[in-house]
């Protein structure tokens, strides 16, 4: 089980070539060529030789990766203890949030919404507030992530889901409307409140895992609003989000709000569940 990693290189193929033992580093949970077209355009995610580096099991003692010459950061050194986190988070909550940010079009001085308080949705308040965006309006209900959120840039605080989480978003924006949403939960109804959160020509950036959604066609036709998403690729933005963390300018390791030995992995996922936890880190 496992798709979130980073640390130290131990052995490495004959053919491998960014990376050597010693170093540390951070890998996206799709490892890939990182050169094949589709790479080059910015979906590594979708690259011809994918892998699921979640089927490695990456909560372990030591994980193998393929492809890693294109899928392997390394950080400038070893990092101190403190950066551990926010590192960690660039392998997929940082890096989730930020191409939902992407997708979704986050221009500087523009109105952002953000529907999830989750770990992947406070990094997407994160991503908002580094690309400049003037106001961003946080969905959630639960008083440390609100927290959280307005640490991370959050500007406004909504409670309300539904019709009423859409009216309250359209209260704020004028009547119009974000110009950029960001889903980041993945069922029928976070999805239909981003789609009628956004005002026409905005953009719809959905990270949030599908779990039976459906989207009308009539509903969709009418809306005109841009929509892009899916398995964020995460190497694309990997040399980014580890030059912010390396140098202090955003802290994203706050998400990880209870840190366990690899041997409590069950305990840590119950805490997340029962929402006693944002996120959980694991240390072997």
């Amino acid at each position: 089980m496992g798709h979130e990693y980073c640390g130290i290189v131990e052995e490495v193929g004959p053919a491998v070539r960014s990376v050597k033992p010693g170093q540390f580093v951070v890998g996206s949970f799709f490892a890939s060529d990182n050169t094949c077209p589709i790479c080059q355009a910015g979906y590594q995610s979708r690259c011809v030789h994918s892998h699921y580096v979640g089927a490695g099991g990456a909560q372990a003692p030591r994980l193998r990766v393929p492809l890693a010459d294109g899928t392997l950061v390394a950080a400038p050194d070893l990092p101190s203890d403190e950066l551990i986190p926010s590192l960690l988070a660039t392998s997929d909550v940082l890096g989730t949030g930020w191409f939902g940010a992407d997708a979704a079009n986050v221009q500087p001085g523009k109105m952002v919404a953000v529907v999830g308080d989750g770990a992947v949705g406070l990094c997407a308040v994160l991503a908002a507030k580094q690309l400049g965006a003037e106001r961003i309006i946080a969905m959630s209900r639960h008083e440390a992530r609100q927290k959280l959120a307005l640490e991370f840039g959050a500007t406004d605080l909504v409670t309300e889901r539904g019709d009423e989480g859409v009216a309250r978003i359209k209260d704020l924006t004028d009547g119009l409307g974000a110009h950029s949403v960001i889903e980041a939960v993945g069922t029928q109804e976070s999805m239909t409140q981003a789609i009628r959160s956004t005002r026409p020509g905005g953009h719809v950036g959905f990270v949030g895992v599908s779990h039976g959604v459906q989207l009308p066609g009539r509903d969709l036709f009418y809306a005109e609003v841009h929509l892009l998403g899916g398995p964020a690729p995460v190497r694309r933005f990997l040399p980014e989000l580890i030059d912010l963390v390396w140098n202090g300018k955003i802290n994203p390791g706050k998400v990880f709000d209870l840190t366990l030995p690899l041997d409590q992995v069950a305990e840590g996922y119950r805490a997340m569940d029962e929402r006693r936890a944002i996120k959980t880190l694991l240390r072997p």
